[in-house]
């Protein structure tokens, strides 16, 4: 037997591929059901599940409806943070968020991706840490291996490409400084979020 390359397999090798497959098969299930969860029109229950699902979720953080998830175990979640509508969280490499960060709609974080340069377009994958009071505008997407810094906020539809310093404010395609964040003690709590959202 061949693997999807066509290089021959040995006996040990299809087994573990069988038993891997196996695997995979559950966790696409897994996050099929939280994909579905995902629509309850409740932040709580919604919570509840994705707290079961494996996702570290810390007090008063909540998340609005269709967030999508990939390998939720990796994925750590700070206080006080809020996550909008259609987010898409890429656990598949470790994924942190701090506190009272509040994320936009339709915001896509990925910290994995193929190695174009790769005969066999392997994957690659490196943590993106999100640190405290960041503030990530609708439609923006962060690539693998990215630190987004204490207080930094980062403009609508922007592509973050590299790490972001503290207390920016960065934008545009790939996303680049446009200035400072003037207030630099921030202590603000994000709010209640609504309950059928």
């Amino acid at each position: 037997m061949k693997d999807k390359n066509g290089k021959e397999m040995s006996q040990t090798e299809i087994v573990e591929k069988i038993g891997t497959r196996f695997l995979n098969i559950i966790m696409e299930f897994k996050i099929m059901l939280l994909h579905i969860v995902g629509f309850v029109p409740s932040h709580h229950i919604r919570r509840f599940f994705y707290r079961l699902s494996g996702i570290k979720i810390g007090k008063g953080s909540t998340f609005h409806m269709g967030a999508k998830f990939y390998d939720p175990e990796n994925i750590v979640i700070g206080e006080d943070s809020i996550l909008g509508e259609g987010v898409v969280l890429d656990g598949r490499g470790k994924l942190v968020i701090g506190n009272h960060v509040d994320i936009a709609s339709e915001v896509m974080i990925y910290n994995c991706e193929h190695d174009i340069n790769s005969p066999d377009f392997s994957p690659i994958c490196e943590s993106v840490i999100i640190e405290d009071y960041v503030f990530i505008g609708p439609r923006v997407i962060i690539q693998p291996g990215i630190t987004i810094r204490k207080g930094a906020v980062v403009a609508a539809g922007a592509v973050v490409a590299k790490d972001v310093d503290e207390y920016t404010l960065v934008g545009g395609v790939p996303a680049k400084y446009i200035a400072d964040r003037k207030a630099k003690d921030l202590n603000y709590r994000l709010g209640r979020a609504k309950w059928f959202r």
